[in-house]
């Protein structure tokens, strides 16, 4: 059969929409979505004909061309952002959306996502108010703060006070702190943008108060210190500390910024972890302005947050800028439900879960780790290896990089799927489970594993690798 009769045997657009008419499931959906996603499928068909792809005439029939146009709809109906399950072990996972929401958060996005609010709109005088106003307070008396802002993530938070307080003039800062972030941004590039004059002082792995001080002039602008959020450098090194630099910034009348980037309010060193400068002790130690991150360590939505003296905080606020990165009523609703959580340390490390999955004792990885491997275990899943490993997990997003956090891991083996094949097949599950591949094993490690998802692993454990009694063996497997 030639190419043009080939092309004729493909049913028309009216056929496959009445043929879709008599499936219940799909009847609800827009005429336009059907009528677009079988059009999609007759042009791959044709193209396939055109470009000698064909092999079958059946290939063309009705029955053969619904599951192609209901996989589609399926596809096309399933939210783009969905839920998933970290079984990787970086716990504040960015590619997988960082830090998890306290309930408390949700409770006041639902509340304000719901009805009008005094987003901006002064209860007091009844007259149009800031909408800082929601967490500027509670910034300031969790810190120790003047003032407080926030913008939409640290970058923003970072440009706009660089632009504010720089734009022409000179911000000295030290070589080994011209850090890259996630995404290849750069600091030296956001302060480019912003208008600063870059003055490196200092070598990579050292610098010294000296540095900074030789290198003031009529046109600084600002004494800058990065926290070196992503990376450590180790062995032959010096630094200048922020009250050093505070001082210096003193005593010639030059304001000091400290970027945190993660940032945080609290001490992990009592939990065996590395020790990170809080935001409290960067102010303390006499820095005019303090930014960082809303999530990240802090456990709460993306944000940059903006601390310091109020002098400062009120230029920054009048930038024009400021309306550019402003956030919304859903950011701050949920970054003041996790801020109130900072009133109480103890609450906080309970109830937020970045701080308590960071925190998480061993012991209770192990158990949970057993918990998980009896579920699979009684599914007697054929050709499985199945074993508790232990394992380290990692902070993530830029965060405590050289911190190990023991934990333990499910590491499954099979003799009929490969580890490759295993990963993919869950990482298509509904709800997504993502793992990771080691030694030819599928691997998941139980700290950033959440309440009940031991259950849903199961299931999709039981589903996915029990109904085939001969299943394929690895090496006849398509990539």
């Amino acid at each position: 059969m030639d190419t043009q009769q080939l092309l004729r045997q493909l049913p028309g657009v009216d056929t496959l929409l009445l043929n879709m008419e008599t499936l219940e499931k799909w009847q609800d959906l827009p005429h336009s979505l059907k009528t677009r996603i079988i059009r999609e499928v007759l042009e791959e068909k044709r193209r396939a004909v055109l470009e000698n792809r064909f092999h079958e005439e059946k290939e063309l029939t009705v029955s053969a061309l619904m599951p192609l146009i209901i996989k589609k709809l399926e596809k096309a109906v399933t939210p783009n952002l969905q839920r998933t399950i970290n079984a990787t072990g970086v716990v504040v996972h960015t590619n997988l959306g960082r830090s998890l929401l306290a309930e408390e958060a949700l409770e006041r996005i639902m509340a304000v996502a719901s009805h009008y609010s005094n987003l901006e709109f002064n209860l007091e005088n009844g007259k149009r108010g800031l909408r800082y106003t929601a967490v500027s307070s509670l910034l300031t008396e969790i810190t120790g703060a003047e003032a407080a802002m926030v913008v939409n993530n640290n970058a923003a938070a970072v440009l706009l006070c660089l632009d504010t307080l720089t734009r022409g003039k000179e911000a000295i800062v030290s070589r080994g702190e011209l850090v890259e972030i996630g995404g290849s941004f750069r600091i030296p590039d956001v302060m480019a943008k912003s208008g600063a004059i870059l003055k490196e002082v200092g070598t990579t792995n050292r610098t010294h108060l000296k540095d900074y001080e030789g290198a003031i002039g009529e046109n600084t602008g600002l004494l800058l210190k990065v926290h070196t959020s992503n990376f450590q450098i180790m062995g032959f090194t010096a630094s200048v500390s922020m009250d050093q630099l505070s001082s210096l910034g003193r005593k010639h009348g030059i304001p000091v910024m400290d970027d945190l980037g993660s940032g945080t309010f609290m001490d992990f060193s009592p939990f065996g972890l590395s020790k990170e400068p809080t935001v409290q002790e960067s102010l303390r130690a006499g820095a005019d302005i303090v930014t960082f991150s809303g999530d990240k360590l802090l456990g709460g939505p993306q944000a940059g947050i903006i601390v310091g003296k109020k002098e400062w905080i009120e230029k920054i606020r009048s930038n024009p800028l400021t309306r550019a990165l402003r956030i919304d009523k859903l950011t701050l609703a949920a970054l003041e439900g996790t801020l109130r959580l900072y009133r109480d340390p103890e609450k906080a490390m309970a109830r937020i879960p970045t701080l308590r999955m960071l925190t998480m004792d061993e012991s209770l990885c192990t158990e949970r780790a057993n918990t998980l491997h009896k579920k699979l275990m009684a599914l007697v899943l054929q050709g499985f290896d199945i074993e508790i490993q232990p394992s380290i997990a990692r902070a993530g997003g830029g965060s405590l990089p050289t911190q190990d956090l023991p934990s333990r891991c499910i590491s499954i083996k099979s003799r009929a799927v490969s580890a490759a094949s295993m990963e993919r097949q869950l990482r298509k599950h509904q709800p997504p489970i993502i793992g990771r591949v080691e030694n030819d094993a599928f691997l998941m490690d139980v700290r950033t594993l959440q309440q009940g998802e031991e259950d849903i692993i199961a299931t999709a454990f039981s589903s996915l690798f029990s109904q085939s009694p001969n299943p394929p063996s690895p090496e006849k497997e398509k990539p």
